[in-house]
Order: C-alpha cells, then sequence, then structure tokens
C-alpha cells in the first residue's frame, strides 16, 4: 500500500473489529449501570466537562452518529448535533447507542486493507475536514473512551458501582466467563469476533 505524507498505514481489520465489539460492550456495560440511577441522578450536576451523566451520554451518542455516518460514506455533518441533547430518556440513549455501536460493527465487518487508507470527507461549520478512514476510526473509538471515563468517574459519586470498563477479550475460559452473559445479551459471538 502507498503511503501518503503523514499517513500511517493501518492495515489491520481484525483489530478494528475486535475494537467495535469491544466498544459496544462497554457501552453495554456502561449503560446498564446507569440504568441503576434514578433520572433525578441522571441529570444532577456534576463534576465534568458535559456537567450531568446524561448530557454526556446524548454526546457520546451524538458524535457517534457524526462519525459512524461518516465511515458508512455519508456524514450527515452538523444534522448529528441538532438538538445538541436529543434524549432525556435513558432507555432511549441506550437504544440509540445499542443501534448506533451495531452500525460500527456492520463498518468495521466489511473492511478490507484497501479501505482503510480511503479519504473521508467530514462537512464541519464552514468547511470541509478530509481525513484517512482509519484515522476516523482511531479517533472516534478514542473518544468513546474517554466520555465513558467521565461517566464512570460521575458514577463513583453515586451509589451504583461504576462497572469494570477496562477489560478487552482475553482468552481464558475464565475470562470468557466473566462475559458471557453480557455476550448473551448482546448476542454476541466470541468466535466471530476473532475469526
Amino acid at each position: 500500500m502507498p503511503e501518503k505524507a503523514g499517513i500511517i498505514p493501518v492495515t489491520d481489520t481484525p483489530y478494528f473489529r475486535a475494537q467495535a465489539y469491544n466498544n459496544a460492550w462497554a457501552n453495554y456495560r456502561l449503560l446498564s449501570a446507569c440504568a441503576e440511577l434514578s433520572s433525578e441522578e441522571l441529570s444532577a450536576q456534576r463534576t465534568n466537562f458535559f456537567p450531568t451523566i446524561i448530557q454526556t451520554l446524548n454526546h457520546n451518542l451524538t458524535v457517534d452518529w457524526y462519525y459512524v455516518s461518516a465511515l458508512e460514506g455519508n456524514c450527515i455533518g452538523a444534522a448529528a448535533y441538532d438538538p445538541e441533547n436529543p434524549y432525556q430518556s435513558l432507555a432511549d440513549i441506550e437504544k440509540e447507542q445499542r443501534a448506533v455501536d451495531r452500525r460500527l460493527i456492520a463498518v468495521c465487518e466489511g473492511l478490507n486493507e484497501a479501505r482503510l487508507p480511503n479519504m473521508i470527507d467530514m462537512p464541519r461549520n464552514g468547511w470541509i475536514q478530509t481525513e484517512p478512514f482509519s484515522r476516523i476510526l482511531l479517533h472516534l473509538l478514542q473518544h468513546q473512551i474517554h466520555h465513558r471515563g467521565q461517566v464512570h468517574a460521575m458514577l463513583a459519586g453515586t451509589n451504583v458501582a461504576p462497572p469494570q470498563l477496562d477489560e478487552f477479550f482475553l482468552g481464558h475460559k475464565r475470562e470468557q466467563a466473566l462475559r458471557e452473559q453480557d455476550f448473551k445479551a448482546l448476542k454476541f459471538d466470541e468466535g466471530k469476533i476473532w475469526r
């Protein structure tokens, strides 16, 4: 694959597939913990960039809409953020986050090495940002990790124990047993992730 200036060739499509599944699993675990909070607790002011849990979850969702649509080849632009906090119900956020997580998995399931360096146009406020597909995907994954960590920290100020989110899919049967119930709920197949 020819290298373009400033572009690091990232060609490991199984890596991206595993990351997309892990992203969905972490979102599931975090939203399951948040579901134990009352609507008042979800909207209570806390110390964070976005001052409430519900606003932070909305932010993660709308940013996913933006970047996943770009990765799918039809970036929705500013429409992703209009309104900035589309849902006040955790059930609605959970439903929509699950849907966009599935879309990201589908994108990563369809990846091949030729697609990763493709340049993607993303409309911004008055300009177009063009980035390689692989960089957008890496950015999206990092963004999710960052803001999930913020919600995790905010949960620590409630009566709900923050879920363990620093896990990846280690192969030992004891590790697999720890995620078995989550995978059943998500309908994930361990073998499909690593094929």
